[in-house]
Parts: C-alpha cells; sequence; structure tokens
C-alpha cells in the first residue's frame, strides 16, 4: 500500500513532556492527512517549451567554463553565519515551473522580501554562490537521485529553479508515479532523479484511521525499501536525507516481530523514542547502499533541516513569522534537533566506515547548522490564498522559494568541486 504523500510538522521551543500523550497522539498524526503534501507533483505545472532558451537570469551570473579549484579546502564551509546579498534572488516564482504551490510565497502574498537576500558565509573562507554554468558543467554525463521525503523534494526543486537560468530539464520518467521522477538535461546528458520515500525502510499503511482515526504506519526496521535500492546502481550522485515523518504514530518491526511502537496507544506494546526508529532506518539504508554490488557513486547524508514553529504546536496557533536570520550568538543547537542530527552521524559514520571496505566514498552535506538560523525562511500560512477555504497549518518545515534552501545548492557545488579535487589528487 503507498504511503500518504504528507508530511509532518514539528514544534520548536516546546516541552513535548508537559503535554497529554493523548493530545499528541491526537494532534499530531492530523497534520499527517490534511495539511502539508510530501510529494509536490511536478507535471500538475504548465511546464514552459522546452525547446525554447530559458528566460533571462533575474540577476547576473558569471558564464565562464572553468572551474575554480577551492583554495581552502579544509575550511569548513558549514559554519559561518548570514551576511546579506542584495543581488538574490537568482529566479523568480514567475521564471520557474517547478515551484510548488506550498512554497510559492511570493504568489500568496509574503509581504517581505528580505528572506530571500542572504548568503551563507563560512568562518575563515568564502563559499561561492550557485553557478548553474559550472555546475552542469561538472555533472555533464553523470545522474544525481534525491532519496527521502519532500523536504528532500523541496531541495530538488530548488536546484530545478537555480539550473532553469541555463537549461530547462525535459521529463525522462520511467513510470507515471510522481513520486519517482526522472528529469533529463540533454545539452548536458545529466539525469536528476527523485525517489520518495520518507522513512527509507519499507513501510506501509496499516491502519487509514489508526489510534486516533489519522492513520497508522508498520516500519519494518530492518528490511530495505525496494522502490529506490534497486534503481540507484548506476547514479553517480545519491542525496539521502530523511526526518519529520518519523513523529508520526508508528509500530516497529524486526525480523517481522513487533518490537514496540511510538505513539500508537496499543495495550501491551512498549513506545519508544522517535530516534529508535530514526537510528536503525538509517542503518538499513546505508546497509543497502553498501551492499548493492554495481554502486560506484558518491553517497551524501543531507542533514536533517530544522522546523522553527513558535508560540506554540503546529495545531495550537504555532508559527514562524521572524523577517530576518538569527545570529549564531541568538541559536540554541539542542533538543531534538540536536538529538535527531546526532543519531543521524552516528549511523552515517558506520555506514561509511562499512563502504570504505568497498571503495564507496560517503559524504555530509551538513546543512542543519546553517537552516537552524533561518527561522524567517519558511512558508508560514503563504501557501495558499488567505481567503480560500482549507485546513491547512502553518508551514514551518518546508522552505520558500526562492529561498534560503537555495544555499544547499551553493554547498553542494562547493563539495563537488573539492571532490574534483580529490579524485585528480587520488584521494579517497
Amino acid at each position: 500500500m503507498k504511503l500518504q504523500a504528507m508530511e509532518l510538522p514539528i514544534a520548536k521551543n516546546q516541552t513535548l513532556q508537559k503535554i497529554p500523550t493523548i493530545l499528541i497522539l491526537v494532534a499530531m498524526p492530523m497534520v499527517l492527512f490534511t495539511v502539508v503534501p510530501l510529494c509536490y507533483p511536478l507535471l500538475g505545472y504548465t511546464l514552459k517549451n522546452f525547446s525554447q532558451p530559458p528566460s533571462t537570469p533575474y540577476a547576473q551570473i558569471d558564464q565562464e567554463d572553468s572551474i575554480k579549484i577551492p583554495t581552502n579546502e579544509k575550511c569548513d564551509i558549514f559554519t559561518g553565519e548570514w551576511v546579506p546579498n542584495p543581488h538574490a534572488p537568482y529566479y523568480t516564482n514567475t521564471t520557474c515551473w517547478a515551484i510548488h504551490e506550498h512554497q510559492n510565497c511570493m504568489k500568496y502574498g509574503r509581504p517581505d522580501s528580505e528572506f530571500m537576500k542572504w548568503r551563507w558565509k563560512p568562518d575563515g573562507c568564502d563559499l561561492p554562490i550557485f553557478n548553474p554554468f559550472q555546475f552542469l558543467d561538472m555533472v555533464r554525463g553523470k545522474s544525481l537521485a534525491f532519496v527521502g521525503d519532500s523536504v528532500g523534494r523541496n531541495q530538488m526543486q530548488s536546484l530545478i529553479c537555480l539550473l532553469s537560468r541555463v537549461e530547462y530539464p525535459i521529463d525522462a520518467s520511467y513510470t507515471s508515479d510522481e513520486n519517482f521522477k526522472r528529469w533529463k538535461y540533454t545539452s548536458y546528458n545529466f539525469t536528476l532523479a527523485i525517489f520518495t520515500t520518507p522513512f527509507l525502510i519499507k513501510a506501509e499503511e496499516a491502519d487509514k484511521t489508526g489510534p486516533t482515526r489519522t492513520g497508522l504506519f508498520n516500519l519494518y526496521l530492518d528490511e530495505f525499501d525496494e522502490t529506490w535500492t534497486t534503481q540507484i546502481d548506476g547514479f553517480d550522485y545519491v542525496i539521502i536525507s530523511a526526518g519529520h515523518w518519523f513523529y508520526r504514530p508508528v509500530m516497529f518491526y524486526e525480523n517481522r516481530q513487533l518490537v514496540g511502537c511510538r505513539f500508537c496507544q496499543v495495550d501491551n506494546v512498549t513506545d519508544l523514542p522517535k530516534y529508535y526508529g530514526y537510528r536503525r532506518a538509517f542503518r538499513t539504508a546505508f546497509r543497502a547502499i553498501n551492499g548493492l554490488e554495481n554502486f560506484k557513486g558518491i553517497v551524501f547524508l543531507r542533514a536533517f533541516a530544522p522546523s522553527h514553529f513558535e508560540d506554540g504546536l503546529w495545531n495550537e496557533g504555532g508559527n514562524c513569522v521572524r523577517k530576518r536570520p538569527l545570529r549564531s550568538s541568538e541559536a540554541h543547537f539542542e533538543g531534538e534537533d540536536l538529538e535527531f542530527y546526532m543519531t543521524q552521524m552516528e549511523e552515517f559514520r558506520a555506514g561509511e566506515r562499512e563502504g570504505r571496505k568497498r571503495g564507496l566514498r560517503y559524504r555530509v552535506l551538513d546543512t542543519t547548522y546553517a537552516m537552524l538560523l533561518r527561522p524567517d525562511g519558511h512558508p508560514s500560512g503563504y501557501g495558499h490564498w488567505a481567503n480560500k477555504s482549507v485546513t491547512m497549518y502553518n508551514d514551518c518545515v518546508h522552505w520558500c522559494l526562492p529561498g534560503p534552501i537555495d544555499t544547499w545548492a551553493d554547498f553542494l557545488l562547493e563539495m563537488l568541486k573539492r571532490e574534483g579535487k580529490r579524485s585528480f589528487s587520488g584521494v579517497v
């Protein structure tokens, strides 16, 4: 059975222990089926004629063909501050067809635009703004797969928008299922794909009503999700990510035996921490990748992207209405955000050690801290018309497009440059 394509916002600055368990059970799953879609179909858009050249860039970019090798490769590009960037954004909601309605903040009346005008400045070095010509030149003849949930799709949409200044892709999908799309940049023979797998592992909807009439999912913690593990053999780059779906009611199975649950409200079933399933899901996903005989690509773990609900839970008036990034001195990396991050990192390191035995390369696209500082970048209530009669909560999980998530492409391009330098020098 297919998973319902919905995403779960989480609360910031809230102490779950202070909230009665039954309220959590009733409230948190509800959003899965009434709020923000996990997978945002791209075929539903009115696509531009791909035979025409892309629209004029919204901001000027350097079209040089040469790839500048990083001069300070040891600099940690993921530690720094957000600084003003008056040249941004580099596309708009009218020049990119890949923006889903729920991220189309300007279309739906967001009154401020400053959230688009920042760039990430690492401590001790510079991070160049994404150059789509350089990126497409570097990935010529290659392929990139996003494996994960709707935040991963959000990242793919951002990348498509940034690349649209150079070329529009064509739909090269093998199936009509919107959860599994492939896009081809014909001039560069570059393939971009999305494999929607919110739990990363084998999962199924066990009950559409569930303990709170909002659904219940079975997670088979030691079993591969073959919808993606059988498809990535030939990809040169795989970006894997997951997180927010692990807040929903689930039953945990290992060796096909029920070992516990999370928010299941079932008698005589142990309620386990959400990190229990999260850890084992990544462990199984990395085991699947390391077991692929023909896979020779680079695995990127895109680190957990925090949400920013304030002044209440997502269904109790919580919102994200800040107008500027936080300074590092204002942020507190702690609680659930830190726990999710550390769980990922521990399983990543274990997977990396096993992968190295096969000569595989594992890298961390460490977006967590940079995005912790961007409470201003979410759609909030600007994912639909204000007077539209819909059941819609504030979205403080996904990111406006254009918006801070575009910086993930800056990170990715810099990492690919460093990979090229390592390959040239023979370093794994």
